[in-house]
């Protein structure tokens, strides 16, 4: 039986995968078969962590808004109640950003909620 060399797909494909891994250490970016685990590796940590930076923002969000309600002596779990009851609620993103960046704004907003929801 004859020799037959191998096509250039399956180098590509190889080639393509080591390419990618080209940052690694070791025989993680040397070794085609390590470099594919590693390959796999990185991007079920990268599905995996983008995921976990939504939860990351949003606890960051809460953080901040609790702080800057809590400053006006309110708890975050009533001030969001009372966004609620008013049906005023706009993203936790926002809110963090107003209460950041304009804590005047965000006290005069708590004050009127608070106010009409007395009323």
């Amino acid at each position: 039986m004859t020799r037959v060399k191998r096509g250039y797909i399956a180098k590509k494909r190889r080639k393509k995968i080591l390419a990618f891994v080209s940052g690694s250490r070791g025989a993680h970016s040397k070794l085609f078969r390590v470099a594919n685990q590693q390959k796999r590796r990185a991007l079920v940590s990268a599905h995996r962590d983008r995921l976990k930076r939504k939860r990351d923002f949003r606890r960051l969000w809460i953080t901040r808004i609790n702080a800057a309600s809590r400053a006006n002596g309110v708890s975050y779990n009533k001030f969001i109640q009372f966004l609620y009851k008013r049906q005023l609620l706009t993203n936790r993103r926002t809110l963090a950003q107003i209460a950041v960046l304009n804590n005047n704004c965000f006290s005069m907003m708590l004050e009127n909620i608070l106010v009409s929801s007395n009323s």
